[in-house]
């Protein structure tokens, strides 16, 4: 027996005219009859977009306290409210029923779960999954990178934020960089292509050290993604700190020929290449040139709640359908029905200073 799926408030429904995100304001939803049923196969939102991509977050928990990303005092769910890793594999196996062939596994930081390895391996397993990737903070690749290679992981992200000891353990309040750089050279040892590093752009804290990271990525042949900082959990001074896609770019040409890439991992990042290296420099730019007309995408919590935006607060509990019963009829029907709430887009401009997403990034995953 299948249990109702429960939906959270649907205030976000409708964004006022004003705060429609920029790029949204001329998009013409694709919708026909075909794109309003939810074959095997197919899973389409209210405006046409077709649903490819899950981040799945399989835990709370970290070993860094990134100061963007959560409370330097966290507060884990109790063990009985987070999914096991058999409800993660099987939410898993119904997203890629319907037509998911991309999978990322987040956290928290991911391989802090007890034997994540047992469900990574699985995930890999899974027919009509073309891509498992990870991402994660790299303290525990060092153990893992070997593990990760043979259970089917394509692709690694490393979040790295300084290549400046002090600034990192600041950064990351117990975080120890020594131990992440390891990680990285384990990737490399084991075989891992196109790894890329994730980098959080933040003004006065590490804007002098971009040149520093890409100069670091290219030597290393990584990829690396500079990521707007975004406005979720209650974290002060976000507005001071934010430094735009665009100017990072403008930093970075000083020093480098940057060209237009039309290449596309399957998210949200945009790419540009430098003559003489095979690194890949992307921007990901959720506040000066959001994504939303393409979203393709949607997370899993490890709570097992589904955001279909994680620019808002709407989401579907799958928790109780996987816990009523061993058959899945009923989180499949969740997962299309959550397909109801997906909005226009989100409006992270309007929230630096002050946040209607007051979960930290840690919460929704990374």
């Amino acid at each position: 027996m299948s249990v109702a799926i429960e939906l959270s408030a649907m205030q976000n429904e409708t964004l006022r005219p004003e705060l429609t995100p920029v790029g949204l304001a001329d998009f013409t939803p694709n919708i026909t009859q075909s794109t309003l049923k939810h074959s095997d196969g197919t899973l389409v939102d209210k405006y046409g977009r077709r649903i490819t991509y899950v981040r799945l977050s399989i835990t709370d928990r970290c070993d860094f306290r990134c100061t963007y990303c959560m409370a330097e005092e966290m507060t884990f769910l109790p063990r009985s409210e987070v999914m096991s890793l058999e409800e993660c594999l099987r939410v898993a196996e119904v997203f890629v029923g319907l037509g998911v062939n991309k999978l990322r596994v987040t956290g928290g930081e991911p391989l802090v779960r007890k034997d994540a390895t047992w469900l990574i391996e699985r995930l890999g397993a899974l027919p009509g999954l073309d891509a498992l990737v990870l991402t994660t903070n790299g303290s525990q690749l060092d153990r893992f990178a070997a593990p990760l290679k043979a259970a089917g992981v394509k692709r690694i992200n490393i979040s790295l934020d300084s290549l400046n000891p002090e600034r990192f353990r600041k950064i990351t309040r117990i975080g120890d960089l020594s131990k992440v750089l390891h990680g990285i050279e384990a990737v490399r040892k084991v075989g891992f292509q196109r790894t890329k590093l994730n980098t959080v752009m933040m003004r006065g804290i590490n804007d002098d050290e971009f040149v520093d990271l890409v100069h670091f990525a290219i030597a290393h042949e990584l990829d690396i993604s500079f990521i707007e900082e975004m406005p979720l959990g209650e974290i002060q001074g976000r507005a001071n700190t934010y430094i735009s896609s665009e100017e990072t770019r403008q930093i970075l040409s000083r020093h480098f020929e940057l060209i237009p890439s039309a290449e596309n991992s399957g998210g949200p990042a945009r790419y540009w290449r430098t003559p003489g290296s095979e690194s890949r420099i992307g921007f990901i730019s959720p506040h000066s040139h959001n994504f939303c007309d393409t979203c393709n995408r949607v997370r899993i919590t490890a709570k097992g709640e589904l955001y279909p935006c994680l620019g808002q607060n709407d989401a579907s509990n799958l928790l109780p359908s996987l816990r009523a019963s061993d058959d899945n009829t009923g989180v499949r029907q969740a997962i299309i029905d959550s397909m109801g709430i997906k909005p226009f887009g989100h409006d992270f401009t309007q929230q630096m200073n002050a946040p209607q997403v007051v979960r930290f990034m840690s919460m929704t995953g990374g």
